[in-house]
């Protein structure tokens, strides 16, 4: 399709632990969106199949839930959850080390090590807790951790995101790539959308603070149906 692209963000590719009861794909793929690729694909909450694109399930308790829902011995608090339409990411805080260690470069290395084996000893609980945030949420769950100065992601989405733009528009992500910036348009879509929430994070911010308002008035207003 010309005028068209395709831009990946950056993440590890989807695992199990991400995937659902019905993996990526196949006749019998039909979780959350059709073949089992989640909300975005398909038929899912937001596909462009049959029957219309119904909105994406509330996800405003999604915190509360995750904290009534993990075990209580996984994180020294309640983690932290982001929520998008697409994914839902829970990161918690993992018991601090009480190992002395020669330098910070040993610490560090303890602290990715201590977060890997967290990780794989809690894979099949996460896996059903996942399950069941896909069910509530429609919305695939990422899991990560956090210890000392060390932070790590296990399953990220990398949605796709597709776009029309014009000569000027496209001429400046060709710049990226011509002076190695990006690899690629759909990395200098990355790197620009990036640049943006670098320096415009206070703004966001107040985007979001607003558009959660305006959904609480919303709410709020007379019931029509």
């Amino acid at each position: 399709m010309k005028g068209y692209f395709t831009a990946w963000g950056e993440g590890d590719e989807p695992g199990p632990e991400r995937r659902g009861p019905h993996g990526r794909g196949g006749k019998g793929g039909r979780g959350p969106g059709f073949g089992g690729y989640g909300p975005g694909r398909g038929f899912g909450p937001r596909g462009r199949g049959r029957g219309g694109a119904p909105e994406t399930p509330d996800a405003s308790d999604a915190a509360a839930w995750f904290a009534g829902r993990l075990p209580g011995d996984w994180f020294t608090g309640a983690p932290s959850v982001s929520v998008d339409r697409d994914e839902i990411i829970v990161i918690g805080e993992l018991p601090a080390l009480t190992e002395e260690f020669a330098d910070d470069a040993a610490k560090a290395a303890a602290e990715a090590g201590r977060i890997t084996r967290f990780r794989e000893d809690t894979r099949s609980a996460r896996i059903e807790i996942a399950r069941q945030g896909q069910f509530r949420y429609g919305r695939d769950i990422s899991w990560g951790a956090r210890l000392g100065g060390t932070q790590e992601l296990f399953t990220t989405l990398s949605a796709p995101v597709m776009t029309r733009l014009r000569q000027q528009e496209r001429q400046i992500l060709d710049t990226l790539v011509d002076s190695g910036v990006a690899r690629s348009r759909s990395d200098a879509v990355v790197w620009a959308v990036r640049l943006v929430g670098q320096h415009a994070d206070s703004w966001l911010g107040d985007l979001r603070s607003a558009m959660e308002e305006v959904n609480r008035l919303r709410d709020q207003g007379p019931d029509l149906g």
